[in-house]
């Protein structure tokens, strides 16, 4: 895998693992949501995720970051955000947070975006712009980063 571990996954594992630190040492104030509520936030994370990975697979592009697509995904829910899979991790990370129950959990929810962004996002939007030029520019213009 190219640049292992400079990958989302590995980034939002340090988050979640961040968010357990900062919950379990650093506890500001502790919030009283059901269990069920971090269930469903994490179940549409691994959804959201899973069927967008699917959509890789259909278009026979690959799905690793920093590798040149040979498709445009624009169908699925590529049709509502541009970045599903890391959506769908943020999603996860979301409802880890609720799980915890303290408020300072979700500060490394808030900066996982922000990472992602800044680590993958933009280089990818440049890729896709290089590789399907106007075809891109149309799609990022009716969708949502994130």
């Amino acid at each position: 895998m190219k640049n292992f571990p400079d990958i989302p996954p590995v980034w939002a594992l340090a988050s979640a693992i961040s968010s357990w630190i900062l919950a379990t040492f650093i506890p500001v104030f502790q919030l009283q949501i059901p269990l069920l509520v971090s269930i469903l936030i994490v179940a549409l994370g691994f959804g959201i995720a899973g069927w967008s990975a699917v959509w890789f697979r259909r278009k026979n592009t690959t799905i690793e970051p920093r590798h040149a697509p040979t498709s445009l995904i624009i169908e699925g829910p590529f049709r509502i955000n541009r970045n599903p899979i890391y959506t769908g991790m943020a999603f996860i990370l979301l409802g880890f947070a609720v799980w915890l129950g303290d408020v300072i959990a979700f500060v490394p929810v808030v900066i996982f975006p922000i990472v992602i962004t800044w680590r993958f996002i933009k280089d990818e939007e440049i890729q896709l712009r290089k590789t399907f030029g106007a075809e891109a520019d149309e799609y990022m213009g009716k969708s949502r980063r994130w």
